[in-house]
């Protein structure tokens, strides 16, 4: 029963998301939820052997694609003061570094992806406006393949696409129907972190929490 409205946006071009937040508020109403789920990925490889075009183009959309989604819309959402609630889509990449996915660029951008919501929903939470970062592990997505054939001009433009994900790795995959209503159930607790695989990403965040602890009680003992 509900309606759906869809409209061509940029992330990286404000000016686009500007003529979005028009079109939008005008077919649907006042913003209540923003949900910021463009990512893109560039191939796998050693991050010391990536250009400048790939860090470009991939905290273009994952860091500042959120941003310029933010400022867009916040403005509407504090407008007609009933609060509201933003998503910011990041991964289980942004909790726990993994060299051997050999995916650097990416997990730099959603580390700060983190650090960008946990600031912006502290700064928000005196307005009645929640903010929850979305960690998912693997889902069924084209986003390898997406991310090379839309990558634009100035960021080197389309790439070869990579191969598809195998029928092995979609097995193990969550779908994207899946995801829809664990990030509902955590918009209406308003938590800071939504999971969709915690029996997997907890125990990652556990180890690396403890290899900190473990370091700063190392340094304790040696001064």
């Amino acid at each position: 029963g509900a309606r759906g409205f869809g409209c061509r946006a940029d992330v990286t071009n404000v000016d686009y998301l500007n003529a979005a937040a028009r079109e939008v508020t005008a077919a649907l109403g006042p913003v209540h939820v923003l949900s910021n789920n463009a990512g893109v990925v560039v191939p796998q490889g050693p991050i010391t052997e990536k250009k400048s075009a790939d860090w470009e183009y991939t905290f273009a959309v994952n860091l500042f694609g959120i941003v310029n989604c933010v400022q867009t819309f916040l403005p509407a959402i504090r407008a007609h003061g009933k609060g509201g609630h933003i998503v910011n889509t990041s991964s289980a990449a942004g909790l726990v570094a993994i060299h051997d996915l050999e995916v650097g660029i990416y997990t730099a951008s959603k580390y700060a992806c983190n650090g960008y919501t946990e600031i912006l929903r502290g700064e928000l939470a005196s307005e009645n406006i929640g903010v929850s970062v979305l960690c998912p592990g693997l889902i069924a997505t084209d986003l390898s393949q997406t991310s090379a054939r839309n990558r634009p001009q100035r960021f080197g433009g389309p790439q070869e696409e990579p191969p598809a994900m195998t029928d092995e790795l979609k097995a193990q995959a969550m779908t994207p129907e899946e995801v829809g209503p664990i990030v509902v159930r955590g918009i209406k607790a308003n938590r800071l972190t939504i999971l969709t695989h915690p029996e997997m990403i907890v125990p990652m965040t556990e180890a690396r929490c403890a290899a900190i602890k473990a370091d700063g009680e190392a340094e304790a003992k040696g001064r």
